[in-house]
């Protein structure tokens, strides 16, 4: 009985060192390096979603080219609705700082 008691506590023990190991590792990779995010809607076909409504795809999201501002035109972004922050949406880059974009027939600057 004292054997099946000491295999308990060092399995119990082993497995709270790697809990808190993994969990905070974890943690930094998907707040720093990547996370992954589920698409849905049709906004983004037929680059995403070719399917319709009914499928959503998978995306990687790459955290280091935001924080170094490496983003380039055609890059696939994610953001926080303005019309409903607790919502994130995905676009892709048309234009970058100092491109003029025509907009309905008025050219402006960005």
């Amino acid at each position: 009985m004292a054997q099946s008691k000491g295999w308990v506590r060092r399995y119990f023990k082993a497995f709270c060192k790697g809990f808190f190991v993994a969990v905070p590792v974890a943690v930094t990779f998907l707040d720093r390096v990547a996370c992954v995010a589920r698409v849905e809607g049709a906004s983004m076909q037929p680059s995403l979603n070719p399917g319709g409504s009914q499928s959503s795809d998978v995306v990687l999201l790459n955290h280091w080219k935001v924080r170094n501002f490496e983003v380039q035109r055609g890059d696939i972004v994610s953001l926080v609705s303005p019309k409903n922050p607790e919502q994130k949406i995905i676009k892709r880059v048309i234009a970058l700082e100092g491109d003029i974009v025509n907009n309905g027939g008025k050219r402006e600057r960005i």
